[in-house]
């Protein structure tokens, strides 16, 4: 059932992706640069609607991860639905899941029905080197609907040449991120990091490394647990967020014999801890351009990377970081010792890394990001006049 806040007749615009956090973390300025503009943005996410004021209609969607669930039928047949008035200018869809079951929806639709479609690849879940059966998986769900697509906007150089070698869109740009809003960082209290080393019993001689994500497969924070193990007593590792593998880094922290250089603090609020920290260390498989290493990196932390797309769109190795094969500890523990040892290198990796983060910013990203979005409603007026016509 749909929560209607403030609908009234008007040109609407739909976004989509298959969870209401994802919309309330990347996108709402883009909301309300939209609604600005006099458009009507509507929201359909899996789950129940989050509080978003810059809505003005959010529809839950039976989505659910497992992409062959039933329920993600469901919830294509539902978008079709509030597609089919006609009244949408533009869907804009987010996050691989609901970008595939959105464009399934446009493509059930008449053509003269078919708003205009961006989709924001925000990280392929595939690369080189993917299994062949994952690949065929999530790649043919790109190339299928790419019919429908009009615009791909992908975030890394890798995204952006397998997007246009396999033409998944009839247009495709690449942009810097959504832009990150780093004012929350830079008004953060500078004494915080050293009040939560106190509180977590760090003195000011451990060497602490810090890397803020969700614990899945994907993040492999087992990577940088196996890697503590070959460091010196001096180092820790501080690993804020949940997820399904949570218990099962927790265990191997202790079959390791790490488990008390490692704090789990759960969901927090990441800039304290960002100021307590001496590394970032991300460990993922894959990126698209994530915002807890650009957030680090904009707050001086030299960075310790795998070696994987987005990760490589914003270290250059040896400038700006250091980066390691995925799935290497000892190579990863190797790139942490020698920031341990070099004190001196470790400053100008995180002078050069925050430096590089200026063109990330939000007020430089967004901008670029609207001139898409201005460009395909651009063609959607253009195409009213010659109908009317």
């Amino acid at each position: 059932m749909a929560v209607d806040i403030h609908a009234a007749p008007g040109r609407r615009i739909l976004f989509t992706a298959s969870t209401w956090s994802h919309l309330a973390n990347f996108h709402r300025p883009y909301l309300r640069a939209l609604a600005d503009r006099g458009y009507l943005v509507d929201g359909a996410c899996g789950g129940a609607p989050a509080d978003l004021p810059e809505l003005a209609r959010a529809v839950p969607l039976s989505l659910e991860k497992k992409m062959t669930s039933p329920k993600n039928l469901a919830a294509a047949a539902q978008i079709r639905r509030l597609l089919a008035s006609g009244e949408y200018d533009l869907v804009s869809c987010h996050t691989a899941l609901a970008a595939f079951f959105t464009r399934l929806a446009v493509e059930a639709l008449p053509k003269s029905k078919r708003p205009r479609v961006v989709c924001i690849a925000h990280g392929y879940l595939f690369d080189q080197n993917t299994s062949a059966a994952k690949t065929a998986l999530l790649a043919g769900a790109e190339k299928l609907t790419a019919p429908v697509t009009d615009l791909v906007l992908t975030m890394n150089r890798w995204d952006f040449d397998y997007a246009s070698a396999h033409r998944l869109g009839r247009r495709v740009a690449n942009i810097p991120g959504m832009g990150v809003d780093f004012s929350p960082l830079d008004r953060a209290d500078p004494q915080a990091g050293l009040a939560l080393r106190e509180e977590l019993g760090f003195g000011p001689d451990r060497f602490l490394l810090v890397y803020g994500a969700e614990f899945s497969r994907r993040k492999s924070q087992a990577v940088l647990l196996r890697a503590l193990a070959r460091l010196p007593e001096r180092a820790a590792l501080l690993l804020p967020g949940q997820g399904d593998l949570l218990p099962s880094c927790q265990a191997l922290a202790h079959e390791l014999g790490v488990a008390d250089r490692v704090v789990f603090p759960g969901h927090v609020s990441m800039a304290a801890w960002y100021a307590a920290a001496n590394a970032v260390v991300p460990s993922s498989r894959s990126e698209g351009l994530p915002f807890n290493l650009m957030e680090a990196m904009h707050c001086g932390l030299p960075a310790v990377a795998s070696d994987v797309k987005g990760h490589r769109d914003l270290i250059c190795h040896g400038k700006s970081g250091l980066l390691y094969p995925y799935g290497d500890a000892a190579a990863c523990a190797r790139q942490i010792q020698i920031l341990m040892d070099d004190p001196q290198l470790a400053r100008s990796l995180g002078q050069a890394g925050q430096k590089a983060m200026e063109p990330f910013r939000l007020d430089a990203v967004l901008p670029q990001v609207m001139e898409e979005y201005d460009r395909l409603l651009d063609s959607v007026n253009t195409r009213s006049k010659h109908i009317r016509i």
